[in-house]
């Protein structure tokens, strides 16, 4: 399956062909991402371009995406974002959560203009957002744990590296870490260590928080911000062991080197790809997703397949796999 091949199955009533024949032929989809600076997110924002082309010539329509992200993360900004966006005329907004509580009245607002609103990558639950996709934050949590245990022998002193403290997908990521810990009676949390989030910034909490706690032998990166950076990890290969979340290729040297043993890769460009293809289905063809998550995999990529998974053959065919539940 190819990335232009994956659509996401959805149910809904059968619209008549009077109904569809009168839709409009041209949208505008607001995507608003945390922060400019973040690979991931332009990652996604590449997604949202391709997804508006590529739909758009196959439907016969014109699909324009406005790209409206903080340079770095500010969710009053996004906020602000959403309401001009709406101000503006756009007809569908896409938006991933810096915090859930500052987003979700600017999310209500926008749905009772008349503006769908979805979410992705990280939610705001409470709001009337239709739809939210990207992973299961705490089976993520949990997936990091448990390679990270294996790769500890099941013993040893866990540093939990988590980003911005008030982003509800990384609260879930962080718990669903400390849940994983459970299985493995040897290993001790020391504790989550939070960060703005630039590559600079999470490298140098990493060092600090390793010079004043030389017992952790552990880091669960629950996003891989400071992997974004050379030389950020100052461990000698193996002495310390990581498991990331993420694996675009600038992360890649970390996993060759020995310094992280396994990278999940989240399917980031999905995020914008599917940002489209899911306002299009709710706003042109009235069709609503089968599930409210819309739940995306992680890819583990490891030492052994990582050369595979850079190929282009296999990239396209690892990265474009969805399921919804």
């Amino acid at each position: 399956m190819n990335r232009r091949q994956f659509l996401v199955t959805t149910t809904s009533t059968a619209v008549a062909l009077p109904a569809l024949a009168q839709a409009k032929k041209s949208y505008t989809f607001g995507l608003v991402a945390k922060s400019q600076g973040n690979p991931v997110f332009q990652a996604a924002r590449v997604g949202a371009m391709d997804a508006a082309k590529e739909l758009g010539a196959k439907h016969g329509l014109s699909i324009k995406v406005d790209w409206r992200t903080p340079n770095e993360e500010d969710a009053q900004k996004q906020a602000e974002n959403v309401e001009q966006l709406v101000l503006n005329g756009a007809d569908g907004i896409s938006v991933s959560c810096s915090d859930a509580n500052k987003l979700t009245d600017a999310i209500n607002k926008a749905v009772s203009s008349g503006v769908p609103v979805m979410t992705f990558d990280s939610d705001a639950p409470r709001s009337q957002r239709f739809a939210t996709f990207g992973v299961d934050d705490v089976k993520c949590g949990e997936q990091v744990m448990a390679e990270l245990g294996k790769a500890m022998g099941g013993k040893g002193v866990v540093a939990i590296l988590a980003g911005n403290q008030n982003a509800p997908n990384l609260q879930k990521r962080a718990q669903g870490v400390r849940n994983g810990a459970k299985a493995f009676p040897g290993l001790r949390i020391k504790d989550t260590y939070y960060h703005k989030e630039t590559p600079q910034d999470a490298a140098a909490k990493v060092e600090q928080v390793m010079q004043a706690n030389p017992d952790i032998t552990g880091w669960a990166f629950i996003g891989g911000w400071p992997l974004f950076t050379d030389n950020a990890l100052k461990w000698p290969p193996g002495s310390v062991k990581a498991v990331s979340v993420d694996a675009l290729p600038p992360m890649l040297q970390y996993l060759r080197s020995g310094h992280v043993q396994i990278l999940l890769a989240q399917q980031v460009y999905e995020w914008g790809w599917q940002s489209v293809a899911l306002l299009l289905d709710k706003i042109h063809f009235k069709k609503n997703p089968a599930a409210v998550h819309v739940v995306s995999p992680l890819v583990p990529v490891t030492k052994a397949n990582v050369d595979a998974f850079r190929s282009e053959e296999h990239t396209s065919e690892l990265q474009s796999q969805s399921t919804i539940s």
